[in-house]
């Protein structure tokens, strides 16, 4: 830059680049530039991807496929990062996957042209349920048997690893990290977590993105509502608010660091669901502490930007 604050000199965006820059005239070669949000925060992800995973010695990744968006956007940054040949698609169907899921998952991995498996968790689980029965005997079916169908996919999902030197990248997104809708030693396994500094609602926008480049994400995958799958009939609108106020309360007290009752007055929301949603970002942190790093694309991603205790006495 000149002393005017004047870009003079700037190289490509997100590629390594040589440039020329006279000192004396103060000109220099301005090369180009990636246009728009969507397109950068996916290079900057696709360099981030690429850097990671070779400056840490790996040559391969491992990425879970449920059918689901975030799944199919983090493999579609993991090809362009590391080539198809490099990435291994895993599916692995529990009791209460649909099998359109199933066939999206599929999908996705043709149109990647990357390795899939299918692994089915279904015996496992049952096994799980029949070791603990004796002990749970007299209690209702809840959260811990959702979290054991995650919890055995991030087993096999790390036994892959070992067996072949692959990195696992986990697929959660910014929202659920922020309101703990995620499971410890579940879906929150593995190396490096692609999109954890991007919103839910950010997600759809760069997989649309991915799509305008090459449409490899199925249809399915972006129209479904989202859901983990862990019960029947499960939707993440059963336990959290629509993603897009999710969202908005999220920016707002995270990045712009608002209260609840300035978010509830300037977004026109119940100041209860606010608190609410509030609550469970600072119940979340023992999460968040014991989370896969991940890439940093905005001005507050969780690990980087914003270091808090993990117990406090205030509540909100």
């Amino acid at each position: 830059m000149n002393p005017a604050g004047e870009v003079i000199a700037q190289g490509k965006s997100f590629e390594e680049d040589l440039i020329y820059f006279d000192s004396d005239q103060l000109t220099g070669e301005v090369h180009s530039q990636t246009a728009g949000e969507e397109a950068s925060a996916y290079g900057a992800l696709v360099l981030g991807t690429r850097d990671y995973v070779r400056k840490c010695g790996f040559r391969q990744v491992i990425v879970g496929l449920s059918g689901g968006i975030d799944s199919a956007l983090t493999a579609a940054i993991a090809v362009d990062a590391l080539g198809p040949e490099n990435v291994i698609g895993v599916g692995m169907p529990g009791p209460y996957s649909s099998p359109g899921s199933i066939e999206d998952a599929r999908s996705l991995a043709e149109n990647l042209g990357i390795r899939f498996e299918l692994l089915c968790i279904t015996d496992i689980f049952a096994s799980y349920r029949k070791t603990l029965a004796k002990v749970f005997a007299g209690r209702k079916e809840d959260e811990t048997e959702e979290n054991i169908q995650s919890r055995a996919r991030g087993a096999l999902l790390m036994a892959l690893s070992n067996k072949f030197g692959a990195i696992v990248l986990s697929t959660g997104n910014k929202s659920e990290l922020a309101v703990g809708y995620c499971t410890l030693y579940g879906d929150m396994v593995g190396g490096l977590a692609v999109i954890s500094d991007v919103p839910k609602t950010m997600v759809y926008g760069l997989s649309h993105y991915a799509n305008s480049r090459r449409p490899v994400i199925p249809q399915a995958s972006l129209e479904k509502p989202p859901s983990a799958e862990l019960r029947p009939d499960q939707k993440d609108s059963d336990t959290l608010p629509p993603y897009d106020v999710l969202d908005a309360i999220l920016e707002d007290f995270i990045e712009e660091s608002h209260n609840a009752d300035q978010i509830a007055a300037e977004r026109g929301f119940d100041v209860s669901l606010v608190r609410r949603v509030i609550r469970m970002v600072e119940r979340s942190e023992y999460k968040r502490q014991q989370a896969a790093p991940g890439l940093k694309i905005s001005a507050k991603a969780f690990g980087y930007g914003r270091r808090f205790p993990i117990a406090a006495k205030s509540d909100i």
